[in-house]
């Protein structure tokens, strides 16, 4: 991944109201889009990338619900969302039969959850990630929490560079 120092500068110098606005376009959590704000200037890419995941350690379960709140339902990405149609983009063209099934596993895994299932998609097609959902709907609240924290981490890591690579 190239450095981008002039995107990382603009980013780190815009005015607070823009920052957020940017910040909450990669993740919906206020609290994580004031905590990543709050480490600015960043000297490099990778500092950037270390303030998303220290702000991710420090949310609650309802900041998580927060930042969950951005994402589309795996399965259905949102219409005419850029983003949430790249990411999901494993679900192109993929049979009417696995979406169904993601469909149903949704359903109960929401049932359950209280939210949406959310799992980093960017290189994941249809098929596993109907498996992961399988696998992840036996596990409790907390644990389920701490899964969902780690694939934020990985989405705004994604989103993050992606703002920096197309600057």
């Amino acid at each position: 991944m190239t450095n981008h120092p002039h995107a990382l500068d603009s980013l780190a110098a815009a005015d607070a109201a823009k920052l957020e606005e940017i910040l909450l376009e990669v993740c919906s959590s206020p609290r994580w889009a004031a905590a990543v704000a709050q480490t600015r200037p960043w000297s490099s890419r990778e500092a950037l990338l270390a303030a998303n995941a220290a702000a991710m350690a420090a949310l609650t379960v309802a900041d998580l619900r927060d930042a969950m709140a951005g994402h589309a339902r795996i399965g259905r990405p949102k219409e005419g969302d850029a983003t949430s149609e790249r990411e999901q983009a494993g679900i192109q063209g993929v049979d009417r039969a696995v979406l169904d099934e993601l469909h149903e596993a949704n359903t109960a895994y929401e049932a359950k959850f209280g939210h949406v299932f959310l799992i980093c998609a960017t290189g994941r097609t249809a098929v596993t990630m109907l498996t992961a959902l399988r696998e992840r709907h036996p596990n409790d609240p907390a644990t389920e929490a701490e899964i969902v924290r780690g694939e934020l981490r990985k989405i705004n890591d994604i989103r993050l560079n992606r703002l920096l690579d197309a600057s």
